[in-house]
């Protein structure tokens, strides 16, 4: 029994660097151009050599803001969301950890002890007699010896889960980081404009003043001054609409923080928000293979096909061991004399003969593989789209802030000269008005490029893999 014990280790190594059945892996061929679309949408969309990757570009240094790096710091430490996307990665790794130790047998200790009365017409003495018997045992239980590779497949499958996971925590950490510097610049957006229809205001307010001193000395008629009225009207209405957009915009900012952020890391305008810094695409649309989401389709793909493995090895026998050995005395004080030693050797191989669910099974593994095939190139297809209507978006809009800036330029050039003629009785107000609804509308889209052109290289950044790294390093599952 003691030879046996002694190569009991060098068989657990033998059978645990066993073969297996899952398929060999290999990864589907991307179902997207290699590379990025051209046309004109995207002539300007080429950046210097010298522009780093967005994968290679940690997001501190690519958000310049310091307000910014100082709230995404702190949402990336208190951020609820993310905080249980974390927890679900330790939970994944743990369930890897305890289909890993499947592998392993379970040694218990197990110690036991009974006291019984024996009848007479029982006894083989024909007396009654009380029967004792105690027992100190050291063994293995069940122990299934993975020929075929079976728990191994198992093995790699939640292995792979786990990877998914973990990847679906990098595109949690990217998304966040993504998210709250869009929520940040949309509330320097909403403010700006919240400033331009508070001057406007101003503006009309003071219109309104001299048209009605004009009104009363008779140099103005009633019609007007009720236009004048209806447009200081207006403006009211305006900025009370942007003080509400301004503080529901501060709201998410504080939800996506998980805590309300001090009103001096707060933006007061979008134009006194530093701009991101400059990235490139690449040349090749390889580069998607290494964004978060890929990869964690990518793995459960890999857990897929180990599934199939692990469907496979039902088909063949299943040997377990259960051994043990230990020491048993009727006596409590016998149990560790000498000759009290008890041993126990029992292998078992379970060998299917018939059992149609089997080949159920094993067809339903094909098909999830086949499933999540699919969904990594719908992944690729997503990306690519991602990344293609970011580039477009960048290759057109500053052509229309260019243009945009000019027709504000014109508006408020016209809104100078209709003022100027009103006042010297040449025009009628009609044409003041006009010209201030105009410049009004044009400034409000300015605003609203020079944010999209923000939001454009903040998405551009994520859909291309950035901002994964250096954000989670002093996340806790404690706090």
């Amino acid at each position: 029994m003691n030879r046996k014990l002694f190569l009991l280790p060098v068989v657990i190594v033998f059978f645990l660097g066993g073969c297996t059945l899952a398929p060999k892996y290999s990864r589907p061929d991307a179902p997207v151009p290699s590379a990025w679309p051209t046309g004109p949408a995207y002539r300007e969309t080429k950046t210097a050599a010298s522009a780093p990757a967005s994968s290679e570009l940690p997001w501190r240094k690519f958000f310049t803001d310091e307000n910014l790096q100082k709230i995404i710091e702190s949402a990336l430490n208190q951020n609820r969301d993310l905080r249980i996307t974390v927890l679900n990665v330790e939970k994944a790794r743990a369930y890897y950890g305890i289909q890993r130790a499947e592998l392993l047998p379970t040694v218990n200790a197990v110690g036991s002890g009974s006291k019984g009365r024996v009848p007479a017409d029982l006894s083989t003495t024909g007396s009654a007699y009380t029967a004792e018997q105690y027992s100190v045992n050291l063994g293995i239980s069940s122990w299934e010896i993975d020929f075929f590779g079976r728990i191994r497949s198992l093995k790699d499958k939640a292995l792979e889960e786990y990877l998914a996971t973990d990847q679906a925590r990098r595109g949690a950490q990217m998304l966040l980081v993504s998210t709250v510097a869009n929520a940040y610049i949309n509330l320097a957006a909403d403010r700006e404009t919240m400033n331009l229809a508070k001057s406007t205001l101003e503006t009309q307010e003071t219109s309104y003043k001299m048209i009605r001193k004009r009104y009363e000395v008779g140099l103005a008629s009633e019609l007007d001054l009720l236009r004048v009225q209806s447009q200081v009207d207006t403006a009211k209405g305006n900025v009370a609409r942007y003080i509400q957009l301004a503080a529901q915009d501060e709201n998410a900012l504080n939800l996506l923080v998980g805590s309300p952020m001090p009103p001096a890391l707060l933006p007061s305008e979008l134009s006194n928000v530093s701009p991101p810094g400059e990235i490139s695409p690449g040349l090749s649309s390889e580069l998607l293979l290494r964004r978060p989401d890929v990869l964690a389709a990518e793995h459960r793909l890999k857990a897929a096909n180990a599934n199939i493995g692990a469907a496979r090895a039902a088909f063949f026998p299943r040997i377990s061991l259960t051994a043990t050995f230990g020491t048993a005395s009727a006596e409590l004080s016998g149990l560790f004399k000498d000759g009290s030693s008890t041993w126990n050797f029992a292998p078992q191989i379970i060998m299917p003969i018939f059992d149609a669910r089997t080949w159920s099974a094993y067809d339903v593994t094909k098909v999830e593989k086949e499933i999540s095939v699919a969904q990594y190139e719908k992944a690729i297809q997503t990306a690519f789209r991602e990344v293609a209507d970011a580039l477009a978006v960048k290759g057109t809009v500053d052509r229309q802030i260019a243009a945009q800036q000019s027709l504000t330029d014109a508006v408020a050039e016209t809104y100078r000269l209709s003022n100027a003629r009103y006042n010297k009785g040449i025009d009628s107000y009609l044409s003041v008005l006009d010209a201030q609804r105009s410049l009004y509308a044009a400034q409000q889209g300015l605003i609203m490029l020079n944010l999209s052109r923000f939001a454009n290289q903040m998405t551009l950044y994520n859909v291309l893999g950035g901002g994964s790294e250096g954000g989670l390093k002093n996340v806790s599952t404690n706090n």
